[in-house]
């Protein structure tokens, strides 16, 4: 597969991630939502009609809760978030390279110091990375170890990271 290819299936891919992202978001808020309206109409208590005392027990008095700790402030520019959640996208739908993803990115019209930045704040094992890319070639492609270890190098992993990609692969 070449370089065109690869992207425009990973443009094909990350639309419908991008739909599937969505469809989540809005499933997460309407179960949050429902359980807290749970919580609310559980947490009232009753009152029934002849009695007219609340149908759960007084507690003892609240304890007062430790003040919440607050999350620290992100300083990502948004061309920067953008950046890294395109970044982590192509992670999960392909192997990269770090060189690799970085030039993604950039073909993106990301500038290349989000791209960058967004490459150096994802959690990511670029060896893994190798090893995936290295089987993905072997199940299309005949290689030798040497060749393949070449393409590797090619696609912008290190000369460590394609042996060790190729060595998990098998050859």
């Amino acid at each position: 597969m070449n370089d065109n290819q690869r992207r425009a299936a990973i443009a094909s891919l990350s639309a419908g991630n991008e739909r599937q992202l969505e469809m989540k978001k809005t499933l997460l808020t309407a179960v949050v939502g429902g359980a807290f309206i749970l919580g609310v109409t559980a947490g009232c208590g009753g009152v029934t009609e002849d009695t007219a005392t609340p149908s759960v027990a007084p507690s003892a008095a609240p304890s007062a809760a430790p003040p919440a700790k607050k999350a620290p402030a992100d300083t990502r520019t948004p061309g920067q978030k953008n950046a890294q959640r395109a970044a982590e996208s192509y992670l999960a739908t392909a192997p990269f390279s770090r060189t690799g993803l970085i030039k993604q990115l950039e073909f993106e019209k990301y500038s290349k110091a989000d791209a960058t930045w967004a490459v150096e704040h994802v959690k990511v094992n670029w060896n893994e990375q190798a090893a995936k890319s290295a089987k993905s070639y072997l199940e299309t492609q005949a290689f030798s170890r040497d060749g393949l270890i070449q393409q590797l190098t090619f696609e912008g992993f290190t000369a460590a990271e394609a042996k060790y990609g190729v060595d998990k692969a098998g050859l």
